[in-house]
């Protein structure tokens, strides 16, 4: 069992704002020791099954670990269930300011605008997926353990319910909501490849989430890996000390180094 949730964040390089929301921040690593060329980025949304209560800081070491070996990230906080404004769509519109964000700061941080990856574990998987629907220019989408399935999740009644809280209601109730907001449910463009990571060994959201995920999308033509580990747990996808992270850590970096796959023009 990891305790990464235990664990004394490392400090980040800086803590930018991407909007006038004190949850509106990206905490900013850059890879360690000298860069001779523009950086890849990856862009992290933590989990917490959207809840408040859960915030970035224990997603810094994974986010240490990839500054590390060469990747910049930025952790990203934004407003959740029990903040104003948190919820779907509120927390989805957060994502999708502090990608336009990182985007902008290319030319100041020395960025490859081509280079762009978005990850998230567990909730932020969820967002991770959604905002690869509607940003086909990213290099590619990472989810960790993600809730891919809101209605399969409500079905499951994970975590107390907790995606009636993040939609704002049931299935029956606001329908439009869950079809909206479940990666399940989305498409993401053939031009964004998909890394989807699952432990086996997952309690806390069932390993057939990611594995249902990507033969279905596999089915529709999207660029999908499924990326399931032995033996690993819910966060042992998150904790650069577990068994799992060296496999998951090479597939980051192999997405960040290959060739772009575009059939539009990059806005």
């Amino acid at each position: 069992m990891s305790d990464v949730l235990g664990q004394t964040p490392p400090p980040a390089d800086e803590r930018l704002r991407y909007g006038p929301d004190p949850l509106q921040f990206v905490d900013v690593r850059l890879p360690t020791g000298p860069r001779t060329g523009l950086s890849a980025a990856l862009i992290n949304i933590h989990g917490g099954f959207w809840r408040a209560k859960y915030d970035l800081l224990h997603a810094s070491p994974l986010c240490a670990a990839l500054a590390e070996s060469g990747i910049a990230t930025f952790n990203l906080e934004y407003r959740r269930v029990g903040d104003p404004g948190g919820g779907w769509p509120g927390s989805y519109d957060d994502v999708l300011e502090g990608y336009r964000f990182v985007r902008g700061l290319a030319a100041s941080h020395r960025l490859d605008p081509d280079r762009i990856l978005v990850m998230g574990h567990s909730a932020g998987g969820q967002l991770a997926l959604c905002l690869a629907a509607h940003a086909p220019e990213l290099r590619a989408a990472i989810s960790l353990a993600g809730v891919l399935d809101l209605r399969r999740a409500f079905d499951l009644h994970l975590s107390n319910d907790a995606v009636v809280e993040f939609v704002g209601g049931t299935p029956q109730q606001v329908d439009e909501r869950y079809r909206q907001a479940s990666p399940m449910e989305g498409s993401v463009p053939s031009s964004v490849r998909q890394l989807i990571v699952h432990g086996s060994k997952d309690d806390t959201v069932p390993p057939s989430f990611s594995r249902d995920y990507g033969t279905r999308k596999r089915e529709l033509g999207e660029d999908v890996e499924l990326l399931e580990l032995a033996d690993a747990g819910h966060f042992d996808v998150i904790e650069p000390t577990s068994a799992a992270w060296k496999t998951i850590e090479q597939a980051i970096l192999r997405l960040a180094a290959a060739s772009p796959v575009r059939d539009h023009p990059t806005p």
